[in-house]
This record gives structure tokens, sequence and C-alpha cells, in this order.
């Protein structure tokens, strides 16, 4: 196989972790996602619901926040640093599946890292979203749609706070698919493109 990381980045409810798992268990390698905060707080010794409250949490910039801060950086760029670390280690290790968190940027000089979106249209996550949960199924399509363009906001101002490329623009990732191809599909697309 060429490529032995795979990230995943997604819009919310596009289904990415069913995807990432898909993937993951196809190849038998370890997928990593909240495991990461689960590791970030052992190595750290913060609880694991400060570091995911940090993940939520941003300062102005990254680097106004080295600057000026003189090394003692902001808890959520501190847990950035720390999460960047875990996840070259674990690239380190061998084959991974890696879900959000910049997985494609922290890895970016890495050659065998396949760098995935899944986005879909909005009514197809609606109705995903419904399903899984995410949203009230009693929820309108207003209320709906502003719910997941909010989660959307977030993931790209965290994106594009760490990072600097823009979240979800397609030149910055080998592979974007549709999720409403259907989890069956995007994997096997995934794991095609993975055998370079």
């Amino acid at each position: 196989m060429k490529y032995g990381v795979i990230t995943i980045g997604r819009e919310y409810c596009t289904g990415g972790l069913d995807i990432a798992r898909a993937v993951a268990g196809r190849l038998g390698v370890p997928m990593y996602d909240k495991e990461l905060i689960t590791l970030a707080a052992k190595e750290s010794g913060l609880s694991e619901e400060a570091i995911a409250a940090s993940e939520k949490r941003r300062t102005g910039s990254l680097l106004y926040s080295l600057y000026t801060m003189g090394g003692e950086l902001p808890l959520s760029d501190q847990v950035f640093v720390l999460q960047s670390q875990i996840i070259r280690g674990l690239a380190d290790k061998g084959p991974c599946v890696i879900v959000g968190r910049c997985g494609d940027y922290v890895l970016r000089e890495r050659a065998d890292v396949l760098s995935v979106f899944l986005h879909a249209p909005q009514a197809w996550r609606r109705e995903w979203a419904k399903k899984d949960g995410s949203i009230p199924p009693e929820a309108d399509e207003r209320t709906a749609n502003a719910l997941l363009e909010r989660e959307d906001r977030r993931r790209a101002a965290y994106y594009n706070y760490y990072t600097e490329y823009r979240w979800g623009e397609a030149g910055h990732y080998d592979l974007c698919l549709n999720a409403a191809l259907g989890q069956q599909l995007c994997a096997e697309l995934i794991l095609r493109a993975a055998e370079g």
C-alpha cells in the first residue's frame, strides 16, 4: 500500500466517522478520533474534558501567541501542539486512520499520507443528522441548517487558525468525496486511492 496513513477531514454530519471506521476495519489498522483526546490527556495530565473544551476555544493567532506569550501558550494552543506530536508519533508507529484535528496538515511533509476530505449537500446532511441524532428529528429546515453551518464554521475556524490552508479547499487534499455517494463506495474509493 502506497499510503499507510490516511487522514480524513469532513463537514459535519457526512458520516465521516463511519467511513473512517470502515476504512480502518478493512485495512486492519487503528483509527484515531476522540482517542487523540484521551492520549493528549494522559500525556499532559489534564482531564479529557479540559482537552475537549480547549479544542473548541482558540486565541487570535498561533503565531501571535508564540510571539507575545514568551513560551507560555494558551491552553488551546498547547493542546494543538501536543496533539500534533501525538499524531506524528502514531504515524511513525505504522499505518492508521486519523480523523480531523488538522491531521492532513500536521503530516503534510510525509510521502505516505493520503489526505481525504468528505463533503455532502446540505439536504443530505440534514437527513443524516436527524437519523444519527445530531439534530432532533422535529427540527425544521432552517434550524437544522443553522446547526450544520455553526459546526462547520467551528471546524473551519479551528483548521484555518492552526494551518496555512483553508478548510475544505479541494487543492489541499489528495481526494475529496461527496459522502452522499454512500459509505461503502466512499470507503472503497479511499482504499483504492491508498493503494496508489
